[in-house]
């Protein structure tokens, strides 16, 4: 069964009334209105799969606490090095930062990689979270899902396993993202670090040849397939069964482990996503003239702007609209051309982009040498054998719909993109942590962990300023075109003077300021001395759902003071620069620091009961 919360409701303090955001004024809470003001108002934790505590190291790192900021990046998302370079950003799509009329979103990504960059570089092994169990867990994979499970399951006190298929560990690290993108000391540290908590890592083990699912079952405790996917998806085209038509994902295991590939002169990429991107910068550092078709708009593509921004820069021609056709040969059983046509943007389809449409009469051929396919992969089911697979597998021989980790088999999981389809890394990383603790669970027979509000009273201040919300985004600095390679890092990272502004900007949403309305003399101090207009509003109500969350307010009819019944602070408009607590001549403003941790459910019990 996957891990569902534990059955432990945390009371809300004494002297909580209902227009207080939070059920407590310090310590623990879990109450839903709790829950659901940290993903309102802390929206990068709760976009990202991992629940990173965001604020937290953009904080550290503001004060040059580099180490520290690491280590709370590798408490929660398990590779900072890897995700500070190649990680697909969620988090910045949602940030208060960017939305309209408030500048670009906070660089938090790079910021990350500053946490890495520029603390001592020292490997740090975390303090397990209970005693060794002598519970053995097997899991299939050495990717990112598997390495971040047995971190977890090492972590929780019990002994993984790592059957690694290849000869290195890190799975698409090594495998699929380019070393200019990713250098691999960075993946190595990383992956020590998980090492060094005991998880034994077994390199080229082919799984359903050496070994079988139901051997491993026999011989653990329990098993998790953290598999990744790796069975290419191939358009079904006329012609594609010509030659010189190649999936992105075998090209980049070539080309990163023997440092060439025979491509010939041109090179067309068919995608938009990042697969796509490493696939052309690669093909471009190999001699060729690679070009990237995709087909819908720029605005759809899966990747991050930073990432077309530079295939631009290394000039590469990226074709919007167009969508493959067929495939052409020269009559000799090899490539010639790819036909194409034109399209336009239609309704949104299940992935929430508008689904791309052929427009009649528009096609076009293009000449081409070697076509690399960055159209996605599936994950490979043939190896778990005639007794598993009936377990995983639903009547068509996908992966089974449904809990995103247990099968029909106890003692068997499944994590990452062997569970979820082909995802990011942070993606794989959020799902095996999850997948993690239903192990636990099954292993232990009880949940040990919980989600909660960790809430911190008696902050008096932040550190913000009205004039940090008008710093530009700071760029990320980069080598010369001329000194691009296959090897060569292009991006450098931040100085420390660059990392100390790129994160003053962070509105540090997980501080909340509430007005205390028992206390409050409507003096309207805070009102004259507030940078936006709707952060601090008077109210005549609040209005309240079923579970007792504050969902919006009512705007004062009259505002005289006294003759409206509240001032409130909308924490989705406060900037939290403080200047409304400076100025309250009662101290009717707190100031209290909230995040979303995970913690163990006995420390928890014991606080709430004390």
């Amino acid at each position: 069964m996957a891990a569902k919360p534990r059955a432990l409701e945390i009371r809300p303090g004494p002297h909580r009334l209902p227009h207080f955001s939070l059920s407590r004024e310090d310590g623990y809470a879990n109450q839903p209105k709790d829950m659901d003001w940290l993903d309102t108002n802390i929206p990068c934790q709760a976009a990202c799969p991992a629940h990173t505590r965001i604020p937290d190291y953009l904080g550290e790192i503001h004060k040059g606490n580099y180490d520290e900021a690491y280590f709370i990046n590798l408490v929660d998302n398990v590779f900072p090095g890897v995700l500070g370079r190649v990680c697909s950003r969620p988090c910045e799509d949602v940030c208060r930062h960017g939305r309209e009329g408030l500048g670009e979103p906070v660089a938090i990504c790079f910021s990350k990689r500053a946490a890495s960059d520029l603390g001592s570089g020292k490997l740090v092994v975390l303090d397990p979270l209970y005693p060794e169990t002598g519970k053995t867990v097997a899991i299939v994979g050495g990717g990112c899902a598997g390495l971040t499970a047995a971190r977890e399951l090492a972590l929780y006190g019990h002994k993984p396993t790592v059957f690694e298929k290849y000869s290195l560990p890190g799975g698409m690290m090594n495998q699929g993202i380019p070393e200019f993108r990713l250098p691999r000391d960075i993946i190595d540290n990383e992956i020590e670090q998980i090492r060094r908590l005991g998880v034994e890592i077994l390199c080229k083990q082919d799984i359903g040849v050496d070994t079988t699912i139901e051997e491993l079952m026999q011989s653990y405790d329990a098993v998790v397939i953290a598999a990744g996917t790796l069975d290419p998806n191939i358009i079904d085209l006329p012609g594609k069964d010509l030659g010189g038509i190649r999936h992105g994902l075998d090209f980049l295991l070539e080309a990163n482990e023997s440092g060439e590939s025979e491509l010939g002169r041109r090179v067309i990429v068919v995608g938009g996503g990042f697969t796509a991107m490493d696939c052309a910068r690669t093909a471009l550092r190999l001699g060729t003239e690679p070009s990237v078709y995709y087909r819908r708009s720029r605005e759809e593509m899966s990747v991050t702007k930073d990432e077309i921004d530079e295939l631009i820069h290394e000039q590469i021609p990226l074709e919007l609209m167009v969508g493959p056709t067929a495939y052409l040969g020269n009559g000799e059983g090899t490539i010639e051309q790819m036909r194409f046509i034109r399209n336009e943007l239609g309704a949104p389809d299940s992935s929430g982009r508008r689904r791309p449409v052929a427009i009649e009469g528009s096609e076009f051929e293009v000449g081409v040498d070697t076509i690399l396919l960055a159209t996605g992969q599936w994950q490979d089911t043939a190896w778990l054998g005639d007794a598993i697979a009936p377990k995983v597998l639903d009547n068509n021989g996908w992966i089974r719909p449904g809990s995103p980790v247990a099968t029909d088999l106890p003692g068997l999981f499944l994590a990452g993109d062997y569970s979820i389809g082909a995802s990011t890394l942070i993606e794989a990383i959020g799902h095996a942590k999850q997948c993690a603790r239903a192990v636990d669970e099954f292993l232990v027979g009880e949940p040990r962990v919980l989600d909660v509000a960790r809430i911190t009273g008696g902050s008096t201040e932040t550190g913000r300023v009205p004039e940090m919300d008008d710093i530009a985004r700071v760029p990320m600095p980069t080598i010369p075109l001329v000194e691009r390679s296959l090897k060569a890092e292009v991006e450098t990272g931040y100085t420390p003077a660059l990392a100390n502004r790129e994160t003053m900007r962070c509105y540090l949403c997980h501080f909340k300021f509430e007005i205390d309305n028992d206390i409050c003399i409507y003096c309207e101090k805070c009102l004259e001395v507030k940078p936006h207009d709707n952060c601090i509003v008077r109210v005549d109500d609040l209005e309240y759902d079923a579970d007792g969350r504050i969902v919006g307010y009512e705007d004062a009819a009259d505002r005289t003071p006294h003759h409206y019944n509240l001032l409130y602070i909308d924490q989705d408009e406060c900037t939290r620069c403080g200047r409304c607590e400076k100025v309250c001549p009662v101290e009717c403003i707190s100031i209290q620091k909230v995040t979303r941790n995970v913690e163990r459910a006995c420390d928890v019990s014991k606080r709430v009961k004390a």
